[in-house]
């Protein structure tokens, strides 16, 4: 099965069928739509890899993500796939679970792949890698690492900002003994969070305490996060999970330690992925528009699509706090 046999049964040229295909060039509705269905008649399947190399353009996207059990990833890739595959556009799709190495393996396989454009999702980025794809005849997109340049665009939340609207807002409930919960500490977007986290506490007007506790990422390293916290004596009134993901956790070690959220521990998150509405209780949070962060990524990676001057750009995403039913007065208070 090939174009000529396409072409042949939807009387139009070779040509034709190939601007339907491509998405390129102008074609009427009426035979796009009869090509089309050509094509699911006859299980005619391009091959891609001859296209890209017949045309001299790719049309495949790398992204590369962190941890694609946590939801936040997963949100923000199924915004980049919907807009590739409206534009006629491949995904392949990378984890590292955090691991550097693995990151420097996923990046040479794309690279490899001459993938069209990379996005690389990430909190576990080498400075020498930043440099090998800067150097790159390659778009490359990155999420809260690196910085923009000739090909370089540059995602980023304001996660300070979210990280002191929490806890201000904790404060003002009347919390002074507040933990955090966070993971992977080693890597330097990571620790960020945490030391937002202490730089908030400090900059409370009157005494506070603090204690942070650290574990993988997930509802498991939530649950053993908080377990560490809880026995480091401070006897906290809220707990500030860095993601929703961790959060999970925190509050089925908190049931477990027969305390009631918010009446004995308020809880918080970060993301605000859907499972924080259905947690139970639904859980304070911050959001992050992943939505709006996949559709800014697959834009910034081709421009080309919609005319906009999106590469070598940083953009930046404030946050806002979404109150719900997982955080109250402390006990005790007035």
């Amino acid at each position: 099965m090939n174009l000529q046999d396409v072409a042949k049964k939807a009387h139009v040229s070779i040509a034709t069928v190939s601007r339907v295909l491509n998405n390129v060039g102008p074609v009427k509705k009426s035979t796009r739509a009869r090509v089309l269905k050509v094509v699911s008649e006859l299980h005619y399947h391009p091959n891609l890899h001859a296209r890209s190399l017949a045309g001299g353009k790719s049309r495949t996207l790398g992204v590369i993500f962190s941890n694609l059990e946590n939801p936040f990833f997963l949100d923000i890739f199924r915004s980049i796939e919907s807009d590739a595959h409206e534009r006629g556009y491949e995904v392949l799709v990378a984890n590292t679970d955090y691991r550097p190495q693995q990151l420097v393996s996923s990046i040479h396989l794309m690279m490899g792949r001459r993938v069209a454009g990379l996005a690389v999702i990430v909190s576990e980025m080498e400075p020498h890698l930043i440099n090998e794809l800067t150097e790159a005849n390659l778009r490359v997109v990155f999420y809260d690492v690196g910085t923009p340049s000739r090909n370089i665009s540059n995602i980023r939340v304001n996660y300070p900002r979210g990280v002191q609207k929490t806890v201000e807002y904790l404060y003002s409930l009347g919390h002074r003994r507040i933990g955090f919960v966070g993971h992977h500490t080693g890597l330097d977007p990571l620790s960020d969070r945490q030391r937002s986290f202490i730089e908030a506490m400090k900059r409370c007007p009157q005494h506070v305490e603090y204690a942070t506790a650290a574990d993988r990422d997930g509802p498991e390293g939530g649950q053993q996060a908080t377990r560490q916290l809880l026995q480091t004596g401070l006897r906290p009134t809220a707990i500030v999970a860095v993601n929703d993901f961790m959060a999970i956790g925190v509050l089925k070690e908190l049931r477990e330690n027969n305390l009631r959220v918010p009446a004995d521990v308020s809880v918080t998150g970060y993301d605000n992925i859907r499972l924080s509405e259905f947690a139970v209780p639904p859980l304070t949070t911050v959001n992050i528009p992943r939505a709006e962060i996949g559709h800014l990524a697959f834009r910034a990676l081709t421009p080309e699509e919609d005319g906009a001057q999106l590469e070598g750009r940083e953009f930046r995403i404030n946050p806002e706090l979404v109150i719900r039913e997982s955080t109250a007065s402390p006990p005790g208070s007035a």
